[in-house]
């Protein structure tokens, strides 16, 4: 343990006792700490998933067999909607900004983000946010039932649940451009002596670039959301086509958004992946500066790509062309980075304990995911399979397996070192391979259904495609499930310290500034600047 990361820790220990850091409830409700940020982070994020999930589950009952069982088709779409709606910006955003709030820091060797009081706001803006969301299944009319992509028209003619999912985007929106100007503040003012953008670990890289993407995004959401509200209540007609408007216009603004949504969903994922796998692979990651230059190519392509969602609206040919030619060119990237990290296991001396299992578990099932966006990037098949289950298929493959798995992989890579706790091996592995093998069989049969062309979003089905909904419904639950028993044999063991004890460094070959902090990482770190070596990842003197 270094000399400079002693005095660290005294300084962080002697602050303790002398002003004593807020206890009980004042910790968490005027935290300024980001360790206390991103874990409640964190915990809002699996709330959500847990709500979002529930929602699915109710989904996925309804579909188990035909006919109506349980709800009529309007409450149907409430579900859809609300789940999407939840899981996005509810549960995968919030848990990635629980990552950059745990780790930027750490990993630039900086004391704290650069503004903590509006990193404690833009917190505390998702439960008022999620409180509106979650309430308008209680108003008359009920939840909105758009869709996620809340197009128009459909949004002129709901009730004030719309309104409440408006506001509540609206929160959202502020609370992740308030956490982006944060991140890129702090990794851009506040890195330790030495260490250049070129050596920071790559998790910052891929936070660096989703913040400016977010920043440049949420407000065109804001945009379209609000010409909605006034269309709904101040007479204007941007979207209603009684008055003139366009509802295409919509889609064109919202995929303008959305788009770089979906990688704003992904690229933290790849910065995590890219710290698991030469951990586990006992090598440096290969290509690291090929890495950087494939994640800002990803974000700027992502911009000129909207409109491959809306193929079917009577395009003229030549802009289908466009956007097919520029949807295949973002596979070139992502092909760098899956080539990356596969050159980065080979002849290494892998091991195999529950993060790379993630990350590896990752790598397949995204690539899988990525060829079925390239399929559905070709136009004349898109037209095809535009809002059949396949394309439910291609963006699950994408999301779940690729955010979430992420996700899970990083709780059990860095977990050990936020809790001070090892978690338990057995149980992460048995987490792991059966959230595989029910992931998958709630999925992969949903790209049979899409071919055979079973729209999305119906409520009802015929006879034919009774045998692939009744497994999807079965895997579906078993995935559910295999999250509750996430919560209750791992993270909750870890969180409430029951385990054996982390060592400092529980990943011998891990390299970066957060393997240099005792665990659990106290609760000040690096109040002076610490000393790097000549790699950046390691503190001398």
């Amino acid at each position: 343990m270094s000399a400079v990361l002693d005095h660290g820790h005294d300084a962080g220990h002697h602050d303790d006792h002398a002003h004593g850091h807020p206890t009980g409830w004042r910790r968490w409700l005027f935290a300024t700490n980001h360790k206390d940020i991103g874990t409640m982070y964190l915990l809002f994020s699996f709330a959500m998933l847990m709500i979002g999930g529930l929602l699915a589950l109710g989904i996925r009952a309804e579909l188990f067999r035909p006919g109506l069982q349980f709800f009529n088709p309007e409450l149907f779409n409430q579900l859809t909607t609300m789940h999407g709606l939840i899981m996005v910006f509810g549960a995968i955003m919030p848990a990635f900004v629980g990552f950059a709030n745990w780790l930027v820091p750490l990993q630039v060797g900086a004391a704290d983000m650069a503004f903590a009081r509006m990193n404690n706001l833009s917190f505390w803006l998702l439960i008022p946010a999620a409180g509106l969301l979650a309430a308008s299944f209680f108003v008359p009319g009920g939840a909105p039932s758009a869709g996620w992509t809340i197009y128009a028209p459909l949004t002129l003619q709901m009730g004030p649940s719309m309104d409440m999912a408006i506001f509540s985007l609206h929160i959202m929106g502020a609370s992740s451009i308030m956490g982006s100007i944060n991140i890129i503040v702090t990794i851009l003012n506040m890195r330790a002596p030495g260490m250049t953008l070129m050596k920071m670990p790559l998790f910052c890289w891929t936070w660096l670039i989703t913040a400016y993407l977010l920043i440049a995004v949420m407000p065109v959401l804001a945009g379209a959301i609000t010409m909605t509200l006034t269309d709904r209540h101040f007479g204007t007609s941007f979207f209603n086509p009684a008055g003139g408007g366009d509802p295409i216009m919509y889609q064109h603004i919202f995929w303008f958004f959305g788009h770089p949504e979906v990688y704003i969903m992904i690229l933290p994922a790849f910065g995590i992946v890219s710290a698991i796998i030469p951990t586990f692979s006992r090598k440096r990651l290969f290509g690291y500066t090929s890495m950087v230059y494939a994640t800002a190519s990803i974000a700027i392509l992502s911009f000129i790509v909207w409109a491959h969602h809306m193929y079917t609206t009577g395009m003229p040919v030549t802009g289908q062309l466009f956007f097919m030619y520029a949807t295949m060119l973002i596979a070139v990237p992502t092909g760098v980075k899956i080539f990356n990290w596969i050159a980065t296991m080979w002849r290494g001396s892998m091991t195999f304990e529950t993060p790379m299992l993630w990350a590896v578990g990752f790598l397949f099932v995204f690539t899988m995911g990525g060829f079925t966006g390239l399929i559905l990037a070709m136009a004349p098949i898109d037209q095809q399979l535009q809002d059949t289950y396949y394309v439910v298929a291609h963006f699950h493959y994408v999301l779940v397996a690729g955010s979430l798995y992420a996700i899970f992989g990083g709780i059990y890579y860095w977990g050990p070192k936020w809790t001070g706790v090892m978690y338990n091996e057995t149980r992460g592995k048995i987490h792991f391979w059966l959230s595989l093998i029910f992931f998958n069989l709630t999925f992969f049969p949903m790209h049979f259904l899409g071919l055979a062309g079973m729209p999305r979003r119906y409520a009802d089905y015929p006879l034919q495609f009774t045998d692939f909904n009744a497994i999807v419904s079965i895997g579906a639950f078993g995935f559910g499930l295999m999250q509750v028993y996430f919560f209750f044999a791992v993270a909750l063991p870890m969180m409430r310290g029951q385990g054996e004890k982390a060592p400092q460094r529980p990943w011998e070959s891990a390299e970066g500034l957060e393997w240099e902090v005792p665990s659990p990482a106290p609760w000040h770190t690096f109040e002076t600047p610490p000393k790097l070596d000549a790699s950046a990842t390691k503190v001398i003197g």
